[in-house]
């Protein structure tokens, strides 16, 4: 009786764990009836008819990340480089992703090799690094439109990692080290270039200002003799003035050869004093009577024509 009474529990308990579902809020169900697709159950509590309703499929509506592994491809400059990354998709309708396909994760994984790949011989070495984010898009787009008779919608795609083989990475750590060489050297001629330009200029400049000294200098000089003529020759010109002035006033002449005479007398006693050999009378005070005589006999015949 014991017996009979827990068997019927056990019973009564699998018909009521066939009959009620709770359906989590972080997934959806598929019931099927019969083999035979009855619907799609939301989050919540649902009843099902024992025997005859079974859950065929659960699926996850979260976000999910689906991790590319890594693959050899085959650049447009027949490089060989090692791409690796992630998907990211969502289930939209659950029917599509139960019926229309058997595994889309493994689907979705496939086709963004795929598509990788492809992507990847349309482009250089350098572009795939300098492209990415162009890449990540075009890869999103080709892998959507093949996804949605999979009920699955592809949110983006993100490349991970991109690595080139040892090979190409020693030609390429040559051809920088090769690359700076040729900057440094470049950097070293533009240097001495400008040193050399920088010298020149220096020497051209120097040149010009000694130049321009020794022409202002030059200048400086016929300006200073030409001021010193242009003085001289008003000093005279005052000189001449004041002696046509004075010779104007009463006994000017008289002065001016008495004057003439006080100069000549001077003049003629400094060179017979230091001349070897004399030629003009040595009696001064003779020489001085005749004058003065000469004076008289010039100052009388005058009087007499007046």
């Amino acid at each position: 009786m014991l017996a009979f009474i827990t068997i019927a529990l056990l019973v009564l308990l699998f018909i009521i764990y066939k009959l009620i579902l709770i359906v989590e809020m972080r997934e959806i169900c598929v019931v099927e009836r019969l083999g035979k697709f009855r619907g799609v159950l939301q989050p919540g509590v649902h009843f099902l008819i024992p025997f005859f309703d079974t859950v065929a499929y659960r699926h996850e509506t979260r976000e999910q990340v689906l991790d590319i592994p890594a693959q050899n491809c085959i650049s447009r400059d027949n490089i060989q480089i090692i791409v690796d990354g992630l998907v990211y998709i969502k289930v939209m309708d659950a029917q599509k992703a139960s019926y229309g396909i058997e595994d889309y994760r493994r689907a979705s994984v496939n086709l963004a090799q795929t598509t990788m790949r492809s992507e990847i011989g349309k482009l250089t070495l350098g572009q795939t690094f300098s492209e990415r984010d162009n890449l990540n898009e075009i890869i999103v787009r080709e892998i959507d439109k093949a996804s949605d008779s999979w009920g699955i919608k592809v949110l983006r795609y993100e490349i991970k990692n991109i690595v080139p083989s040892t090979e190409v990475v020693h030609t390429l750590e040559k051809q920088m080290e090769a690359e700076r060489s040729k900057r440094a050297e470049i950097t070293l001629a533009e240097a001495a270039k400008e040193s050399t330009i920088n010298l020149s200029e220096g020497e051209r400049q120097e040149a010009i200002n000694i130049s321009e000294g020794d022409k202002q200098k030059q200048i400086n000089e016929a300006e200073g003799k030409a001021r010193e003529i242009e003085i001289l020759a008003d000093a005279r010109a005052q000189g001449v003035t004041m002696v046509t002035q004075a010779l104007a006033q009463p006994g000017g002449d008289q002065a001016m050869k008495m004057r003439l005479l006080e100069d000549f007398i001077k003049q003629t006693g400094d060179i017979l004093s230091s001349a070897e050999v004399t030629i003009v009378p040595s009696e001064l005070a003779k020489l001085e009577g005749f004058f003065t005589g000469m004076d008289k006999v010039t100052a009388n015949l005058n009087g007499a024509e007046k």
